[in-house]
């Protein structure tokens, strides 16, 4: 407190129009966008936004019914399950394979097609990548752009491009390290990877189901080394005190994931 009885301020304290994650007792939880002079509405009362800015960005709240939730920025996971969306987005778990499994990292220059949402988007460039997205639909453009800003900040666009492009025509751009494929048919854009990637640069597929992947296989049948095709199983486990178990729930089965190498003699 300073002396005239005011809260000191935190220098990382939460600021209007930054995302703010509410968990109430029972693991609920809801993504909000702080607004001065917002509320936050639930089954259990409202929160004025306004307890919430200028305040540390972990604290618990109480609403007008009594209802005790805790506020915390979000996590990349956090932001990805609860974000605002039109396509349907990445797992979690396959994000971290997958920027895994491509070993991107600060600086690379990454290919990705169809940006969705915008959740790989966010994750590759977490990691410091420049990415360069195609995108057939405008509203999906626009969405992915929204939330990449609403959960990096400004700036972010210096190292974000994306372009209304149907990525199964020759690409227009190139020199990248790096490529991430998420849309129906990625088999055609393979063969364009030839001359947009690097010599050993990697691609990583995301197919929800095994003919597609298989397709994606056979596309890379000549000019591609070390190609694999694996999926991950996301189990949670149920502790209490000396109750220990395994979810009834688990999230098993979301899509395959095809990364490959490109051969220095790549056919043209």
């Amino acid at each position: 407190m300073h002396g005239n009885g005011a809260v000191a301020v935190t220098p990382d304290a939460f600021q209007p129009g930054e995302p703010a994650l509410f968990v109430d007792a029972r693991q609920r939880r809801r993504l909000v966008v702080l607004e001065t002079g917002g509320q936050f509405h639930s089954h259990a009362g409202t929160i004025p936004h306004d307890d919430v800015i200028g305040g540390p960005p972990c604290s618990e709240h109480r609403s007008s019914q009594g209802a005790r939730w805790m506020v915390a920025r979000p996590t990349l996971e956090d932001f990805v399950l609860t974000m605002p969306r039109g396509a349907q987005v990445i797992y979690p778990k396959d994000l971290a394979a997958m920027c895994t499994l491509a070993d991107v990292g600060p600086g690379m220059r990454v290919f990705e097609t169809g940006v969705g949402s915008g959740a790989l988007s966010i994750a590759l460039l977490r990691l410091g990548a420049d990415v360069t997205g195609y995108e057939i639909r405008e509203d999906f453009a626009t969405r992915a752009g929204r939330n990449v800003r609403l959960f990096l900040g400004p700036g972010v666009e210096e190292r974000y491009h994306v372009h209304l492009r149907d990525s199964y025509e020759p690409l227009v751009h190139g020199g990248f390290d790096r490529a991430m494929l998420d849309l129906p048919e990625p088999w055609q854009v393979v063969p364009h990877l030839a001359e947009a990637l690097v010599p050993g640069g990697v691609v990583c597929a995301y197919t929800p189901s095994i003919t597609q992947a298989a397709a994606v296989r056979q596309s890379m049948s000549s000019g591609w080394f070390d190609v694999r095709t694996l999926e991950v199983l996301h189990r949670g486990w149920h502790i209490e005190g000396p109750a220990v178990r395994p979810d009834h729930r688990m999230v098993a089965h979301t899509a395959f994931l095809t990364v490959a190498r490109r051969s220095p003699t790549t056919a043209r």
